[in-house]
C-alpha cells in the first residue's frame, strides 16, 4: 500500500527520535489505489496484570475494528510467557498483546478524472446535476459574501471554499428526517438541506434570528467554539437509538476539532452505546494556522477511531461521489444498530480560515496553486461533461441563475436586516419565561436606549 501522493495529504514529515517518524509521500501521481484496506499490528507491551482479569465480550454483528476478545493465540502466548518466567529478582514478565485492525482510504474520482466503477454510486443524472450545481452555488454565494464582509456589509464568517465537495457528499448521503449538527464553515451542507441564503446572511450581520434552522428541519444551529457540537450529535444518536426512531446522526468538524475533549468524550461515549452517529472530520490542513502536524501526532485523523473501537475511513474529500459512498455506508451501519463510524475527509481551505484571517502568513502561494488544481467544482465538471450529463451551455445557464438566486438573497436579507431593529431582542430566545433578574435588567436597557435616542434626536434638533 503506497502512501497518498497528494501535497499535504496526510502531512508527512520527519520526526525527532523517540517520538516515531513520518515516511516521505511518494512522487506526484495517483493518489491512491482505489479502496484499500490498511491492516495494523498494534502491539502493546505491558508488565504482567494487576487484579483479576476479564476479556472483553464480543460485540457481535458490530464487528468494529480492534474490538472483540484478544484472540485465543496471543492468550496462548501470554499464559505461556508467565510459566516460562525465569527472572531471578521475581519481576512480573513483559507480554505483548496484539490487537489487528483495519482502515479503509477510499477514492471514486480521482484527481486524473479516472473512475473506479466498481465503486461508483448509483445516482441518476438530475441528483448529479443538483450537486454540482449546489457547490456551485456554495461557491459563488461565499465569494459574495466575502465582498459584503469587506464593505462592511456583514461580518465575519468562516467560507468554505475548497471544502463543497467533502460537505455536500456527506449530506447528500442522509435522509430527510436523519439529524444534521453542523460547525460553522458548513455552508454547503446547509444549503442542501434547505437552510435560506438570506438566513445565513442574517447571522453573519449578527442576527441569531439566522441561525434557526427552518421548521421541521432537523439541523441544530451553527455551533461556533470548536468542537462543542459533537457531543450534542452524540445525545441526539443516544436518543434515537433509544427511542429506536431509525434516525441517524451527521456531524461535521475540522481537524482541529479532534485535539478537543469534546471529539474523544463523544465517540467513546457513541462508541460505547452503539449510537448511530456519523463522526464527519475535514480535514483541511489547518486548525485556523496551525498546520495538522503541529496540533496531533497521528499520521492521520482516522487512526483516531481505532482507540474508541470504531469504523474509520479516509476518503478523498474532493471527490464528491467517493466522499458519498463513505457516508452512504456510514449511514447504513449506523441505521442497521452498529454503531458510529469516524470518517475523514482530506480536503483544502482554498480561502481564509475565516474573514478575519490572513493565510499568507503560514502557508505559500504554491501549496495554495497544488490545491486548486485539485478544485472538486472542476472535478465534478468534468465528470459531467464526459458522461454528457452537463454540457458548456448548461453550465453557463446554471452560473446565470446562481448568480441571480444569490442577488435577490441578498435583496431578502437586507431588507430583514432592516426590519431587525429593536435592540430588545437580545433579551428573547433564551428562557421560556425571563427571570426576574433578566426581567429587571431588560427595563433598565429600555430606559437607557429611550433616554439615548432622545438625547441623540434632541442635539440633533439644535444643531
Amino acid at each position: 500500500m503506497h502512501r497518498p501522493t497528494v501535497p499535504g495529504w496526510p502531512r508527512i514529515t520527519s520526526r525527532p527520535a523517540g517520538r516515531g517518524h513520518r515516511m516521505a509521500a511518494p512522487a506526484m501521481g495517483r493518489m491512491w489505489p482505489n479502496r484499500t484496506t490498511t491492516s495494523v499490528g498494534l502491539v502493546v507491551v505491558r508488565t504482567g496484570d494487576i487484579g483479576p482479569q476479564r476479556a472483553r465480550s464480543d460485540p457481535g454483528p458490530r464487528g468494529h475494528p480492534g474490538s472483540g476478545p484478544v484472540s485465543g493465540d496471543a492468550e496462548d502466548a501470554s499464559a505461556q510467557s508467565r510459566t516460562d518466567e525465569t527472572n531471578d529478582g521475581g519481576c512480573m514478565p513483559r507480554d505483548e498483546m496484539t490487537i489487528d485492525v483495519a482502515l479503509e482510504r477510499l477514492v471514486v474520482l480521482d484527481e486524473q478524472d479516472e473512475v473506479d466503477q466498481e465503486l461508483l454510486p448509483d445516482l441518476d443524472d438530475e441528483f448529479l446535476r443538483r450537486l454540482y450545481r449546489t457547490m456551485l452555488l456554495s461557491r459563488r454565494f461565499d465569494e459574495r459574501r466575502l465582498k459584503l464582509q469587506r464593505q462592511g456589509r456583514i461580518g465575519t464568517f468562516a467560507p468554505a471554499i475548497g471544502q463543497e465537495a467533502a460537505q455536500l457528499g456527506a449530506i447528500s448521503a442522509i435522509d430527510d428526517d436523519d439529524w444534521f449538527v453542523p460547525s460553522y464553515r458548513d455552508t454547503t451542507a446547509a444549503i442542501w438541506r434547505g437552510t435560506p441564503l438570506w438566513g445565513l446572511l442574517l447571522y453573519d450581520a449578527g442576527h441569531n434570528e439566522g441561525a434557526e434552522p427552518p421548521e421541521g428541519q432537523k439541523d441544530l444551529p451553527i455551533a461556533v467554539p470548536v468542537g462543542s457540537q459533537i457531543p450534542h450529535a452524540t445525545g441526539l444518536g443516544f436518543a434515537a437509538r433509544y427511542r429506536d426512531t431509525g434516525e441517524v446522526v451527521l456531524t461535521m468538524f475540522g481537524d482541529g476539532a479532534t485535539s478537543e475533549g469534546d471529539f474523544h468524550e463523544a465517540v467513546n461515549f457513541a462508541s460505547v452505546h452503539e449510537t448511530p452517529v456519523v463522526f464527519f472530520c475535514q480535514n483541511n490542513q489547518y486548525a485556523i494556522s496551525t498546520p495538522v502536524e503541529l496540533q496531533t501526532g497521528s499520521h492521520t485523523i482516522v487512526q483516531k477511531a481505532v482507540a474508541y473501537g470504531v469504523p474509520g475511513i479516509q476518503v478523498d474529500g474532493n471527490d464528491v461521489l467517493g466522499v458519498h459512498v463513505a457516508a452512504r455506508e456510514a449511514v447504513e451501519r449506523a441505521r442497521a444498530g452498529q454503531g458510529p463510524t469516524l470518517i475523514e475527509a482530506v480536503t483544502y481551505r482554498q480561502s481564509v480560515h475565516t474573514t478575519a484571517d490572513d493565510p499568507s502568513t503560514y502557508r505559500d502561494e504554491e501549496e495554495e496553486q497544488e490545491w486548486m488544481e485539485r478544485d472538486p467544482i472542476d472535478r465534478l465538471a468534468r465528470f459531467l461533461r464526459d458522461r454528457e450529463i452537463l454540457d458548456d451551455d448548461r453550465r453557463q445557464q446554471l452560473e446565470d441563475e446562481v448568480g441571480e438566486e444569490v442577488q435577490a438573497a441578498w435583496q431578502e436579507g437586507e431588507q430583514r436586516m432592516q426590519e431587525l431593529t429593536d435592540p430588545l431582542e437580545i433579551f428573547e430566545h433564551v428562557y421560556a419565561e425571563r427571570p426576574a433578574y433578566l426581567e429587571e435588567q431588560r427595563e433598565a436597557f429600555r430606559r437607557d436606549h429611550e433616554a439615548a435616542q432622545q438625547n441623540s434626536t434632541g442635539k440633533g434638533d439644535d444643531g
